[in-house]
C-alpha cells in the first residue's frame, strides 16, 4: 500500500532520538476509562473490584447524581478481605448475584481488576469463568485490569477492548472484505464517519466496541482495521491474532488527519481521488474556516505535553501544522512507533520526544521553558498554575468529541480557552500593567 501522506521520509521526527526515562509519574490509573466506556456500550455494566478510593474516584471522576443509575459500581476490598477472614471469591459471587437480579437488563458485565485485588491476588478471570457458567445464555461475563500500578489511564480502554476480541464471531472464510474500526468513540463522531465512509461507496464498515454487546462486529481474514485511538496497542495486537489486518494511518485529530486518515480507508475500498474530495471537501472546508479563530489565538504560542494520555503526538501535530503552535517538548508515557509513524513523520524536524516520565527532571525542563500552555494531569496542574503557567487538563480531551472534521473547532477552542479565560481575568498582562492595576484598585478603595 502507497503512503497516504506527502511527505518526505527523512522529514520531521520519523527517526528522531527519544528521551525515555524511567521515574516517578503522575497519572491517572485505568479506571477511568469507565467513564466513557459506560456510555459507549449501553447495555454494559462495569463491577471495579476495589477499595473506597476506587469507588470515589470513579464517582467523582462521572459526576454521578444521587439519583442517578449509572451502569458500573464498585464492589469494595475492605479490612476483612485483606486479612484473609472472609472469603474474597465468595462476597464477590454474592454481590455479582444480587447485582444481576437488581438489574436484569445487563447483558455484559465486566469484572475490573484495580490495584487493591491485585495485592490480594484475586484472581477476576476465574471468578469471570465461573460466574459465567452460573449464568449461562444470561449475561457474558469478562474481566480485566485497570490497575494503575504500571499504566496510564487510556490503557483501561485497551485493556476493556482486548478482552472483549475473543468474544467477537468470526467471518465465513470466503466473506467480504469488510472495514473494522478500532477505539470508544462518541455516537456523533462516529455517526459522521459512518456518514462519509457511506458516501464515498464504503460498504462493510463496523465499529469496535458498537454500542450494543448484541451488536459485536465479525471478524476475520478479510478484515481490515483502522485504529481511532493511538493507545490501543494490546487491542491490535489481539484483532491481528483473530486474522485482521492493520491499516497505517494518522489519527483523525483535525482537518489533516481526518482526511488522511479517511483517505486510508478509500483507498483500501477503490474509491476514486474524484468522489473522495466530493465527499469530504465541503466538511474539510467548514472545518478549516472554523479553526481560523482559533489560529488567531494560538498562532506563536508555545505548547509543553506531560506525558498522560497517549493522545500527546497527535495532538501536537494538529496544534503544529493546523494551528502555528511551537512544541517544546511532548511526552508520552508509551511510543508505539508502527501505529504513530505518519504522526511522528508529520511533526516539525527537531520537535523535543520523550517517552515514560521522571516527573521532577520534567517539571525542571518546563520550567525552565516556562511555555505558554502546558498538557498535563490533574496532580500537576495546580501547581503549575500556581507559579504562573496555564495548563490543559489531559483527561478533558479524553472525555470531549474530538475527532473528525465537525470537532476540529472544539478541540482547538479546549486550548484557545485557556488564553481567552486568562484574558477576561486580566492574567494575561505584563506584571508592570498588574501592579498598576492593583495600585488604581487600591486608590478607588
Amino acid at each position: 500500500m502507497n503512503a497516504v501522506i506527502p511527505i518526505q521520509a527523512d522529514i520531521g521526527c520519523a527517526d528522531a532520538p527519544v528521551l525515555r526515562e524511567r521515574g516517578q509519574r503522575e497519572v491517572f490509573c485505568g479506571l477511568t476509562g469507565i467513564i466513557w466506556m459506560h456510555r459507549k456500550i449501553q447495555d454494559a455494566f462495569f463491577l471495579v473490584v476495589g477499595s473506597r478510593t476506587c469507588a470515589h474516584l470513579i464517582q467523582s471522576a462521572a459526576g454521578v447524581m444521587i439519583f442517578a443509575e449509572p451502569r458500573f459500581a464498585t464492589a469494595i476490598i475492605d479490612e476483612r478481605d485483606l486479612a484473609g477472614i472472609a472469603d474474597a471469591n465468595e462476597e464477590l459471587d454474592r454481590v455479582v448475584r444480587r447485582l444481576l437480579e437488581r438489574r436484569p437488563d445487563i447483558k455484559m458485565l465486566f469484572l475490573v481488576g484495580s490495584c487493591p485485588s491485585e495485592v490480594i491476588k484475586l484472581d477476576l478471570s476465574r471468578a469471570a469463568s465461573r460466574l459465567s457458567q452460573e449464568f449461562v445464555n444470561k449475561v457474558r461475563i469478562l474481566n480485566y485490569s485497570g490497575s494503575g500500578i504500571e499504566t496510564t489511564f487510556t490503557q483501561g480502554e485497551d485493556a476493556c477492548l482486548a478482552s472483549l476480541v475473543p468474544q467477537l464471531p468470526a467471518f465465513e472464510k470466503n466473506a467480504p472484505t469488510s472495514l473494522m474500526i478500532v477505539g470508544c468513540l462518541p455516537d456523533v463522531v462516529e455517526d459522521q464517519f459512518a456518514r462519509h465512509l457511506k458516501a464515498m461507496g464504503v460498504e462493510n464498515v463496523q465499529f469496535f466496541p458498537p454500542r450494543s454487546s448484541r451488536t459485536m462486529p465479525a471478524i476475520g481474514k478479510n478484515t481490515r482495521y483502522l485504529l481511532a485511538q493511538p493507545f490501543l496497542t494490546d487491542t491490535a495486537r489481539a484483532l491481528e491474532a483473530r486474522g485482521a489486518k492493520y491499516l497505517p494511518a494518522p489519527f483523525p485529530f483535525g482537518v489533516e488527519g481526518t482526511t488522511e486518515w479517511l483517505r486510508v480507508a478509500a483507498n483500501m475500498f477503490g474509491v476514486s481521488a474524484e468522489v473522495f474530495d466530493k465527499v469530504t471537501q465541503p466538511s474539510r472546508d467548514r472545518a478549516t474556516r472554523a479553526l481560523e479563530r482559533h489560529r488567531e489565538k494560538l498562532q506563536g504560542k508555545s505548547i509543553f505535553f506531560f506525558p498522560d494520555s497517549q493522545l500527546e503526538i497527535p495532538l501536537a501535530r494538529f496544534l503544529a501544522r493546523e494551528l502555528g503552535m511551537k512544541l517544546t517538548e511532548v511526552g508520552t508515557p508509551y511510543l508505539h512507533r508502527e501505529h504513530l509513524k505518519f504522526e511522528l513523520a508529520m511533526l516539525p524536524a527537531g520537535t523535543s520526544l520523550s517517552e515514560g516520565q521522571d516527573v521532577e527532571k520534567q517539571l525542571d525542563r518546563c520550567r525552565a521553558i516556562q511555555p505558554d500552555i502546558v498538557v498535563c494531569g490533574l496532580g500537576l496542574a495546580n501547581p503549575l498554575e500556581a507559579e504562573g503557567i496555564n495548563t490543559k487538563w489531559a483527561i478533558e480531551l479524553v472525555f470531549s468529541p474530538v475527532h473528525g472534521y465537525e470537532q476540529s473547532a472544539d478541540l482547538a477552542e479546549l486550548f484557545a480557552r485557556t488564553f481567552v479565560r486568562k484574558g477576561k481575568l486580566g492574567l494575561d498582562k505584563p506584571a508592570s500593567l498588574k501592579a498598576a492595576d492593583l495600585a488604581s484598585e487600591a486608590a478607588c478603595n
